[in-house]
């Protein structure tokens, strides 16, 4: 008989508490949600109050058999699922689906997984809160209905398998937007000056208080400043204090790891994850910015013990977000005085930053003595000024400053100490310059800038951040990349020694990394989706619902009320959506006329993404258009006709070797060499239009090499089984399965029978979470799934093409 069984959400949750609880409990993992929504259309009933059907996931039946006896024996069953809507959800399915008796049921909630609080829980045990589990149904049916329905939509009018969603399609419009306003954007220069004296023997550097629009007007002033004497005419001295950044909330921890750590969302939550499993942060989704007594407290102990009494400043952080979820703490370690709680070591990095910035905000402020020195120009009516700070007390900055998305030059924002100056004194000029500096558009959305903007707008919720950015990236309409940027010219006018001299330089305009792209199916369902569903896609109606969500988690509204009102507008605007003709949202654009064949061409979106094509398909003829696909970077609605002409030009026969053609095209992962049916990518450095007979061969050539060096040992008996040299040293392979070699086996004097022990001894890779790959279906459509778009119309460069 059991005394006690406790579910929990994770088997690494799990374990960790079974430690504290001893032998009179019980610990068992339920692998996350065990009941959904069906796959098909029954889902949910609309005409009976939108009350949903639920079924056990495939994958959770074993799990729920098992849970089940164990229940049955159990004199108390505890559930310990995390304490936020998606949690409560989990219990609520949980007892519906294990029949669980509710006088020998209790739910607990903890916020950190350490002994205390998880006694403190079974001390303080309460019922399933049926408002958190209601606006968890509400946004799962809303989610549901409008992806049932709407993606059908999109099939029909522009492309089968497209997917859309409530939070996803805004979070695509944001990047939409961004994209074309960055394509508005005119750069305009103008004449930034600085100028560099020699004070004292030491050096000092001051800026112009204007710009110059022109090349002219700034090298008047240089011309003005020829023989003009330079002195100090004011200094102004004035303290100030600096104070920490809160501690960390969800949306905070994504962007502060994305800055300092190069983590994408779904990374920091993963590694998150594995923290607060293993005890040693607190919960790792959060809207609150909240520190308990207990653990200011500890924070101030662990200052005080490290840097002394004069460093600690306790402070109680508000949450500005006025809806700001269930009253959690913000992420925090659980140990304060824990340095080192990992041997992973993104875990022991992510952990370090929770720890630092949690510390940092219960530490006095920052005393900063900021200098600013304005220097007079005789003759002159524009002045030159020199800022710099000395830091008199360091305070929290002794343990951790906030990074910024500002992406200015970093000179802009470095502020030195100023050498020794006095009012009056004379300064002698070395060097005035006048620097061409263009404007820059609004910098394009990183995964956690783009997370920051959802958050200001109210739009989704903790738990929703990281999926949604995952989303909208695994359904194509939005791309993680890097781009180089182009050559810009730029000049610099420079008074040196009573003469000014031009000099014309270069500099990389535009470079990107790790910036979020839209895809051009993405503009074109935005197109459609902000003309036909307005409402569904509008920025204030998606936090409106957000809000409404959180009325009902609050019990302030009834959450059939609230899809019936939701549902009866948007369903209409589906069924008006039958009359948009299709061919009005394709995105095709008729671009012009070939100057050689006097063919038109046309730029459009088909099965296989966006192409470009070269003369029209006529009835009884044998001649074909010519298709081509958009190379990375080009948008159906900016494609120009020039730049569709050189597409034309690919893929091209650049020679032969051993008998056999080399062509040089592009695919989808960029440009690249084909021959002998293998694929030999191009390094950025060559262009495939330029590519040469003997690049070409050295390229392939490099190729074998490397991939010779690779293979340490084969066995023909058996090909499927190889031992190879990888990033982290050598390993098996036998088929799909990557096998680790034990230390101190020599990977040359592994036999295959050996090999096929150790593939034997190691165990398939579990899905994360214990979920199975979910199958296609309106919400994970099939032709959601990456195709080899440009590869596959970039390989038909000259043959015929299906009508889209």
């Amino acid at each position: 008989m059991i005394k006690n069984l406790v579910i929990v959400e994770s088997p690494a949750k799990a374990k960790t508490i079974e430690d504290y609880l001893g032998k009179d409990f019980v610990v068992k993992s339920s692998f996350g949600h065990v009941r959904d929504l069906p796959k098909d259309n029954n889902a949910i009933d609309i005409q009976n109050g939108f009350k949903p059907t639920y079924v056990i996931n495939p994958d959770k039946r074993e799990v729920i058999s098992q849970l089940k006896k164990l229940a049955k024996e159990a004199e108390t069953v505890w559930l310990a699922s995390d304490e936020d809507r998606e949690g409560e959800a989990i219990s609520w399915h949980l007892a519906e689906a294990l029949n669980l008796n509710e006088a020998k049921t209790r739910r607990i909630v903890f916020r950190e997984i350490t002994k205390n609080a998880i006694l403190n829980a079974i001390e303080h045990p309460r019922t399933i809160d049926v408002n958190l589990v209601n606006a968890q149904q509400a946004r799962r049916v809303l989610d549901r209905l409008v992806g049932f329905e709407l993606s059908p939509v999109l099939w029909k009018k522009i492309k089968t398998g497209l997917s859309a969603g409530r939070v996803q399609s805004v979070a695509v419009r944001l990047v939409v937007e961004r994209e074309r306003e960055i394509e508005r954007h005119k750069a305009e220069s103008a004449y930034k000056v600085t100028a560099h004296f020699d004070a004292g023997g030491k050096k000092l550097e001051a800026e112009l208080n204007t710009r110059f629009k022109t090349q002219e007007e700034a090298e008047n002033f240089l011309k003005r400043c020829i023989g003009a004497s330079f002195s100090i005419e004011s200094l102004e001295k004035k303290p100030t204090k600096r104070s920490p950044a809160p501690p960390f909330t969800t949306s905070t921890l994504q962007q502060e790891a994305s800055r300092k750590l190069y983590f994408s969302v779904a990374q920091t939550m993963t590694v998150a994850q594995r923290l607060y499993e293993a005890g040693k942060i607190s919960y790792m989704r959060t809207d609150s910015v909240n520190l308990s007594q207990d653990a200011m407290q500890a924070a101030a102990a662990e200052i005080q013990r490290t840097f002394g009494q004069d460093y600690v400043k306790n402070r109680q952080y508000k949450t500005k977000s006025k809806q700001a979820q269930e009253a959690h703490e913000s992420i925090r370690p659980t140990d304060f005085a824990a340095v080192t709680v990992s041997d992973d070591r993104n875990e022991q990095r992510l952990y370090d930053l929770i720890r630092k910035r949690a510390i940092a905000s219960q530490m006095a402020d920052a005393e900063i003595e900021k200098t600013t020195a304005t220097i007079s120009i005789s003759g002159q009516p524009e002045k030159l000024v020199a800022t710099g700070e000395v830091v008199r007390f360091e305070g929290f900055l002794k343990v951790y400053t906030e990074s910024t998305d500002d992406e200015e030059i970093a000179d802009d924002d470095v502020k030195g100490m100023l050498p020794p100056l006095q009012e009056g004194q004379s300064l002698n000029m070395q060097r005035l310059q006048a620097t061409e500096r263009y404007s820059r558009p609004a910098p394009r959305y990183t995964e956690a800038s783009l997370v920051k903007k959802l958050e200001e707008m109210g739009i989704g919720r903790p738990s929703t951040y990281a999926p949604t950015i995952s989303t909208i990236q695994k359904r194509g309409y939005v791309e993680k990349d890097n781009r180089e940027g182009k050559e810009r010219p730029y000049h610099v006018l420079t008074l040196e020694k009573g003469e000014i001299s031009t000099q014309k330089k270069t500099e990389m305009a535009g470079a990107e990394k790790a910036k979020l792209f839209p895809t051009d199916i993405a503009m074109v369902v935005t197109d459609f989706l902000v003309a036909h569903f307005e409402s569904v896609i509008d920025y204030s109606f998606t936090a409106k619902v957000e809000e409404e969500f959180d009325e009902i988690a609050a019990g302030k509204q009834q959450w059939d009320s609230m899809l019936e009102t939701f549902y009866s507008s948007f369903h209409k605007t589906i069924e008006a959506s039958a009359d948009v003709e299709r061919s009005s949202v394709s995105g095709a654009r008729e671009l012009g006329t070939d100057p050689n064949t006097g063919k038109k061409v046309i730029a459009k979106l088909g099965r296989f993404g966006p192409y470009v094509q070269l003369g029209e398909e006529v009835e009884e003829s044998e001649e074909k258009p010519v298709y081509a696909s958009l190379r990375k970077g080009q948008f159906l609605e900016s494609i120009t006709l020039e730049q569709a002409l050189e597409l034309f030009k690919l893929p091209r026969v650049v020679g032969e070797y051993e008998g056999k053609d080399m062509k040089a095209a592009i695919g989808r992962f960029g440009p690249y060499i084909q021959h002998n049916s293998k694929f030999y990518s191009l390094p950025k450095t060559i262009d495939p239009l330029l590519v040469t007979e003997q690049e070409a061969v050295e390229i392939i050539e490099a190729k074998r090499k490397a991939d010779a060096e690779k293979l340490i040992k084969s066995f023909p008996e058996n090909p499927e089984v190889t031992v190879l040299n990888g990033r982290f040293g050598p390993y098996i392979a036998v088929g799909k399965k990557n096998v680790k070699i034990p230390k101190g086996q020599e990977p040359s004097e592994l036999t295959l029978e050996r090999c096929l022990e150790l593939a034997e001894q190691t165990p398939d890779k579990p899905a994360r979470g214990g979920f199975k790959k979910k199958s296609a279906s309106a919400d994970t459509p099939a032709a959601a799934k990456k195709t080899p778009a440009k590869k596959t119309a970039a390989k038909k460069g000259t043959g015929t093409k299906k009508k889209s």
